[in-house]
């Protein structure tokens, strides 16, 4: 993945924002949230709400830690008679994004 829009902000006021948007416009499937999850077994949809909690930077990486708010739902035993609802459950998880300063690639590491 790349985060091209992250690094060129990188520095200015916009840079949370930038941030965000650039990483929420991936989608919860380019994230490793499923192994993040607390209350629930599966990722539910692509709605994600980030919130960039500390940055520092080195010569060659920038390294973004985020806090991620999603859901999540429990599966149930997928019969088509099943009479449990399917209720999305609030998950939260925090990933550390470390963006290289020439390339704009990025990898994400689970922090818990």
């Amino acid at each position: 993945m790349k985060l091209s829009k992250a690094l060129a902000a990188w520095g200015t006021a916009e840079f949370p924002a930038i941030f965000k948007a650039e990483v929420q416009a991936l989608g919860t499937a380019a994230l490793p949230l499923q192994a993040g999850m607390a209350h629930s077994s599966h990722v539910s949809g692509d709605a994600m709400t980030v919130m960039v909690l500390d940055t520092a930077a080195t010569p060659t990486l920038l390294h973004i830690r985020a806090g991620i708010f999603y859901a999540g739902v429990i599966a149930g035993s997928c019969c088509s008679d099943d009479p449990s609802p399917v209720c999305e459950q609030p998950e939260y998880c925090e990933l550390r994004f470390d963006i290289d300063t020439v390339s704009a690639a990025a990898s994400v590491t689970l922090l818990g």
